[in-house]
């Protein structure tokens, strides 16, 4: 099983949208980024991801979703329709990869940026990286123990 993070802006997408739907996958979608692309790509079902609202204000970690399906084309970069279009994408050129998640757990508190740059254990977590603009990253598995643990799981 691996670890990962979905940084999604809450007005765009957030927790309560896939709490919406209980027990319901949702697609993951729009990831518009090489490198993010590729980690979506290592997914597997049943890894699980934090679930993080960023550019809101107050960032951080809200909760944790499963992965559901593994990696498949994102058709939303083909509808010209869709705010996440790409005219290079097409069906027969699909560069871009979503996966399914569900929600796995809704946090009764959001564990904050504040809080997990404030913590040694998550020094060299990549989320908290100088410069890190990715939606999709990999967590080690003790990254993951330690936010569990802020969050009281």
């Amino acid at each position: 099983m691996a670890y990962w993070l979905f940084k999604s802006e809450p007005a765009s997408f957030s927790i309560d949208d896939l709490a919406a739907r209980p027990g319901q996958t949702e697609h993951w979608d729009g990831v518009r980024n090489f490198q993010a692309r590729n980690y979506m790509r290592a997914m597997a079902p049943g890894d699980l991801a934090f679930f993080y609202h960023s550019s809101c204000a107050v960032p951080g970690v809200v909760g944790e979703v499963e992965i559901g399906r593994a990696a498949y084309p994102d058709f939303t970069a083909w509808d010209p329709q869709n705010p996440h279009y790409d005219p290079r994408a097409s069906a027969s050129r699909p560069i871009w990869s979503m996966v399914d998640v569900v929600l796995r757990a809704r946090y009764p508190r959001i564990v904050t940026l504040t809080e997990l740059k404030a913590c040694p254990a998550l020094a060299g977590m990549r989320l908290l990286a100088r410069g890190n603009r990715l939606s999709v990253l990999p967590v080690s598995a003790e990254e993951w123990s330690v936010i569990c643990g802020l969050a009281g799981r």
